[in-house]
């Protein structure tokens, strides 16, 4: 890559960084309860995807685990980014398996991504708490990963259409 291109990948990088922050504190400030606890609307994940597509996997975890580790210092606190990295661990390798496949869309890969990021927490809170009922509460997290797994990649989708060509083509 040329050093302009690596500059502006890492200044991208950067402003991709800045929005999960900023999605992440927007959430904090949303009063959403449904019932289940720990159930967010995961508006950061549009900054995840975004980097997954425009860099590949590898700036992908790790604008994940940076945004992870600063929102739970921020605005939560250790067991948030236990639980947040484990469900982000089984989310990205996902969305970018099913990315990598050529089988599914911006929308799809979104929507994979939050199913399996909320089955990773479950598996974590099920081990923690050492209860597997939790599993109980798979299919109203199956519901609602579906649900904004599919809003967070439409967003995704049009974010893409409307980036410069020369940043698309600017991965690792």
């Amino acid at each position: 890559m040329r050093r302009g291109g690596q500059a502006a990948a890492n200044a991208a990088f950067g402003i991709l960084l800045a929005l999960a922050l900023l999605l992440s504190y927007v959430e904090v400030l949303l009063p959403l309860s449904i019932g289940i606890p720990g159930v967010k609307l995961g508006l950061a994940n549009l900054a995840s995807l975004v980097c997954l597509y425009l860099f590949g996997i590898r700036r992908a975890a790790l604008l994940s685990v940076l945004r992870i580790v600063l929102t739970g210092f921020l605005f939560g606190n250790m067991a948030a980014i236990l639980y947040s990295l484990s469900g982000a661990a089984l989310s990205l390798t996902a969305a970018a398996l099913a990315k990598r496949s050529g089988g599914f869309s911006a929308l799809g890969v979104s929507v994979l991504g939050a199913v399996f990021h909320n089955l990773g927490q479950l598996i974590v809170a099920s081990l923690v708490v050492q209860n597997r009922g939790l599993f109980w509460y798979f299919p109203l997290l199956l519901l609602g990963g579906v649900i904004m797994g599919a809003l967070i990649g439409m967003l995704t989708a049009e974010v893409l259409k409307h980036l410069p060509a020369s940043l698309c083509g600017a991965r690792d």
